[in-house]
Formats: C-alpha cells, structure tokens, sequence
C-alpha cells in the first residue's frame, strides 16, 4: 500500500512538473550504453543495453541512496532536456523506471542518435547530470 501512495504522488510530481532538489550522482558513477556500439549499422528490432556503474538500479518511486533509473534519449538533445524537473515520458524521451537494463527500439532507416539520462527515483536527473556519450547508429 505504501508503494501504490509513493507511487501515485510521483505521478502528481512529475504531472504537475514540480521539482525537487536534485541530488549530486554517487562519486565515480557513470551510465554507458553498452550495444550497440557507436557507428554501428543494424537492423531492426534494434537491442539496446544500458550500463552503469558506481550506482545501482531502482524502480521509480523507490528512494534508495545511490540509485536511479535510466531513460533513453533518441534523436534528442540533452540540451532540449528540462533537467531540473521531472522528466516527461515521450517517443523521444523512454522512461525505464521498472529498473529495465535494455530494450528493444524499431526506428525507421537511417542514421540515429542514443544517449543515455540515469535518474533518480523522480524521474529527475542528478545534479550534475549522469549522462552517457552520444552515439551515432545507421539503421540499415
């Protein structure tokens, strides 16, 4: 029953757009992607593993020290990220917040960007921000 509270006010958190104090990353964290590798040609469905270390993984809502989720950017700019706020979940923006540690994406041919946010339990990203390096995927 607790849970089911803390989750449904981090939906009316994170719906109202209101921010929390973000916390600093642990020290040494760091979020990767793991596959594919930048400059990879593949085909769909694309797999795409997340890495982490220095930290571990959390369901959304749960508040453990040193934890978080991670989301996935496609095609976007950190820089386009409200990064103070709770994260919004959209088609370029994929929230993982059961703890996920990979997905399955089917992107149209081309060339694709991927970058990983590793956040906390309120979708909101640590202060500085965890983020992977960018990489460049051409699917074929």
């Amino acid at each position: 029953m607790n849970r089911l509270v803390l989750a449904l006010g981090v939906c009316l958190l994170a719906g109202l757009g209101i921010a929390a104090d973000r916390t600093a990353p642990p020290p040494g964290a760091e979020a990767y992607l793991i596959e594919p590798h930048d400059g990879a040609k593949v085909r769909n469905p694309v797999t795409v593993k997340f890495g982490l270390k220095g930290a571990g993984i959390a369901p959304a809502g749960v508040k453990f020290d040193n934890t978080g989720h991670h989301h996935l950017l496609v095609d976007t700019e950190v820089s386009q990220v409200q990064l103070d706020a709770p994260m919004p979940a959209t088609d370029k923006l994929l929230h993982f917040g059961k703890g996920q540690s990979e997905t399955t994406l089917t992107l149209p041919p081309g060339r694709h960007t991927l970058q990983l946010v590793f956040a906390d339990y309120l979708h909101q990203s640590f202060d500085p921000p965890l983020v992977s390096k960018k990489i460049t995927i051409t699917v074929e």
